[in-house]
């Protein structure tokens, strides 16, 4: 298995640390991103790490997959996003899996999973938990998660991130200004 996209990940982070160095936070949370410049200009980018996050998923045994920016990162996005995305399939299972990573994470209030998409925090990072049921147009996510790849992280565990063709559906699926300009990106990776 390649490293290859965890790698991409953590170079980004480094670049996310040094973009956000003495940056001072302005009370803009992910909630309050533009379509056009994303989470990298809220306060979300201060400090984000989703590394231990997505090592607690791991550890969990949760199936989540990774969307959004960070997923076009792991497939050679260059910009930089300060929120880390979930789909998950809304499963009882899943739901105590994902439980469990978050308390291990450190999140201080648990996410209400019973909700198509709910909000969570967690040292290093926040984001959204997204399941097949929340409306992506006329786009079915439920194949995502099956189709998902992974890589292994360097520490010695193992992301589920989207998979490159779903991803730009995805993107074009929402159809805000960044998604649009970021699937156009991704489709460039292609060639």
């Amino acid at each position: 298995m390649s490293h290859t996209a965890a790698l991409r990940l953590r170079q980004a982070i480094t670049r996310t640390e040094d973009a956000t160095r003495g940056r001072t936070p302005v009370g803009r949370g992910p909630e309050d991103a533009d379509d056009l410049r994303g989470t990298f200009a809220t306060d979300g980018a201060l400090g984000f790490d989703p590394f231990p996050f997505l090592r607690a998923l791991h550890d969990a045994g949760s199936r989540a997959v990774v969307i959004g920016q960070v997923a076009g990162i792991m497939h050679g996005s260059t910009e930089l996003t300060g929120d880390l995305d979930l789909l998950w399939d809304g499963t009882p299972d899943e739901a105590r899996a994902l439980r469990d990573a978050l308390t291990a994470a450190g999140c201080a209030e648990l996410p209400d999973l019973s909700r198509s998409l709910t909000g969570y925090q967690v040292t290093g990072a926040v984001g959204d938990l997204c399941t097949p049921a929340l409306p992506w147009g006329t786009l079915d996510v439920t194949p995502c998660l099956a189709r998902a790849e992974t890589t292994d992280d360097s520490t010695g565990f193992t992301i589920r991130y989207a998979a490159l063709d779903d991803l730009i559906a995805m993107r074009r699926a929402l159809g805000r200004p960044k998604d649009r300009r970021r699937a156009d990106e991704l489709v460039r990776l292609r060639h």
